[in-house]
């Protein structure tokens, strides 16, 4: 959990990027989320994984528009949660313009590694499907102006996507940062 620091919560123009580019640029920024008591806890994003679309066969969205995926075909800047292995919930950040479904997965968070295990520090449930990071009261992310260093590598779990689609290196993972005053 990182110390509390003054920053500006994210903006539409960050979130509207393709899902590729703000998977990288979510790496250092401040994820933050507020417990029912009110109080706010921040985390630092240092992992990520792109997901662009019904073309990305890896992509929820490959099957197209479905109750679970909706959420993905909005503006970018909302959350997308869904339940894995009947015990996980995984957050993901809507990125892209208007039916255009592309997602980023947060797969790590400080020194919790692993999306399960951050959606379980979350709290993360159901009821957050389609919440707005750019109005909610209970989890956005924040800017850090920090000097990021992180490697590519290849997305985990997706050996049904296909040779092209495994091999993007779209899993961005922070190695360290510089503190900018």
């Amino acid at each position: 959990m990182q110390k509390k620091k003054k920053m500006n919560r994210l903006t539409l123009d960050f979130f509207t990027q393709d899902a590729v580019s703000v998977a990288e640029k979510l790496l250092g920024k401040i994820l933050l989320r507020a417990g029912d008591e009110g109080k706010e806890i921040r985390y630092r994003i240092t992992e990520t994984e792109a997901y662009l679309g019904e073309d990305d066969l890896a992509c929820h969205a490959r099957k197209g528009r479905t109750p679970r995926t909706e959420i993905m075909y909005a503006e970018g800047g909302h959350v997308y949660v869904y339940l894995i292995y009947g015990m996980y919930w995984i957050l993901n950040i809507v990125t892209g313009p208007v039916n255009h479904p592309q997602a980023v997965l947060i797969r790590g968070i400080d020194e919790i590694i692993g999306s399960g295990k951050v959606g379980r520090e979350l709290h993360l449930d159901k009821s957050f499907y389609g919440e707005k990071l750019l109005t909610s009261n209970r989890i956005w992310i924040e800017n850090s102006f920090d000097k990021i260093q992180f490697v590519t590598s290849t997305r985990v779990g997706i050996e049904y996507a296909g040779d092209e689609w495994k091999n993007k290196l779209w899993r961005f993972t922070m190695k360290s940062f510089t503190e900018q005053e």
